[in-house]
């Protein structure tokens, strides 16, 4: 895995065509995505937001996008905007500090664990994460050799989803594929990690986040059709 002049985390082939993922989305560009309808672009687009936010803690060009960001007045762009607002008064050092909290800890463990073994069995390292791994090499896509998070963070999933979307991976793939990765590996457990990234203590730049991947989180089950 290389990293561009940014610092973010690129895609690249392994020498058996293999796709391989960083744990965090490339920025949220979407421009150059192939024919794709502007609604699934804006979906890769908050996928690609959340993967870059919570793979790492934010460095310069991160935090100096956040506060850029602009939402609009329903609740998703309400958190938007609030997200960036709390950039803007937050400096870079103040929002690493929040992340190793947050994720870390102080020799103790953080308040988070961002990954879908913890959330769906209590500990690290389970089915859930085999059952991923499984469908991540249908799909031709494996971890990076210099990440060392097992594949279910948060981040790494997230990132799944923007490239499916978006075929960072290759071409895009279709809904039911999306609908079907979504259900077995984000539906039964990323809506609760973000209401607690909502309402954990150390969160203050991380809190407008949760309610951004929270909100998210509940439109994709519905317009998937979970819950009907």
């Amino acid at each position: 895995m290389e990293r561009d002049q940014k610092g973010d985390r690129s895609l690249t082939s392994d020498k058996d065509g293999n796709q391989q993922a960083g744990g965090a989305a490339n920025g949220v560009d979407t421009a150059d995505a192939p024919q794709i309808a502007q609604e699934d672009l804006m979906r890769a687009g908050v996928y690609a937001l959340l993967s870059r936010l919570l793979g790492r803690p934010m460095d310069d060009d991160t935090i100096e996008f956040a506060r850029g960001l602009e939402g609009d007045d329903s609740e998703l762009g309400q958190a938007v905007g609030a997200l960036a607002a709390v950039a803007k008064r937050m400096t870079r050092v103040a929002a690493e500090d929040e992340f190793t909290l947050l994720f870390y800890g102080m020799g103790a463990g953080g308040e988070l664990a961002p990954f879908g073994s913890q959330y769906l069995t209590g500990f690290v390292y389970e089915k859930p994460l085999a059952d991923l791994r499984g469908d991540l090499e249908e799909l031709g896509i494996e971890r990076a050799p210099d990440v060392t998070d097992p594949e279910d963070h948060i981040a790494f999933v997230c990132e799944i989803m923007h490239g499916l979307i978006t075929g960072a991976f290759g071409e895009p793939v279709d809904l039911a594929t999306q609908q079907r990765f979504f259900e077995r590996h984000l539906a039964a457990w990323a809506g609760h990690f973000f209401t607690d990234m909502e309402q954990a203590k150390s969160a203050t730049l991380y809190m407008p986040l949760g309610t951004i991947g929270r909100v998210f989180m509940e439109i994709e089950k519905e317009a998937f059709g979970f819950g009907r």
